[in-house]
């Protein structure tokens, strides 16, 4: 028998993130496409993109993924979301929930200079996340086809990560068409090969 999933509206400010960063570029291009449906087409648009919740202990709501969706309707003032419930865990101690959580790829404690924090570092809630520029320069890349759409978790922090340690900081903040450039070329090359989604020249 297929099980219906469970929705219910969840207030934005009681979503956890599972996760410590998110590219506040995206974030900004999220809360203008937001502002572009709002109206008539606000509740559907809600309705289609649900936020996907592991209940944690407390029965506390767990974001494991759309966090940059949360933030942009957050920062835009929407105050519920309709969450579906993916695995329920609320009977585990923190420490245990914590351990599951990254042990099947919902958690992902990485800072903004892409290394691994514990998991005390991770936000309480979504409006504390912390910009990291490479993630808005991996998703803008993804965007313009440097590399595809991928099911592997956390698919654009690895490009993240993998642009991180050819370029600076200051270059993607100083002028971040340039560095797309950069990151566009980086992406075709051999030495992206390993990522998820590459899509670059292949020898016959």
């Amino acid at each position: 028998m297929v099980r219906e999933p469970i929705l219910k509206p969840v207030p934005l400010n009681e979503l956890h993130p599972t996760q410590i960063t998110v590219g506040m570029r995206e974030v900004a291009a999220k809360r203008r496409r937001w502002r572009a449906r709002h109206g008539e087409k606000a509740g559907g648009f809600l309705g289609e993109h649900m936020v996907p919740v592991v209940l944690g202990p407390q029965n506390q709501h767990y974001v494991i993924d759309r966090h940059h969706l949360a933030r942009a309707l957050l920062d835009e003032g929407v105050k519920h979301v309709l969450a579906t419930t993916v695995s329920d865990l609320s009977r585990l101690d923190r420490d245990a929930f914590w351990v599951v959580l990254d042990n099947r790829g919902w958690l992902h404690p990485f800072d903004d200079k892409g290394r691994r924090c514990g998991y005390d570092h991770i936000p309480e809630a979504i409006k504390d996340l912390v910009d990291d520029p490479f993630r808005s320069l991996a998703g803008e890349l993804r965007g313009a086809g440097g590399f595809a759409k991928d099911s592997t978790p956390f698919s654009e922090f690895l490009w993240a990560d993998f642009l991180r340690r050819r370029m600076t900081r200051e270059a993607v903040t100083a002028s971040f068409e340039h560095a797309l450039e950069k990151a566009l070329r980086l992406a075709k090359s051999p030495e992206a090969d390993y990522l998820p989604g590459w899509c670059g020249p292949v020898d016959d």
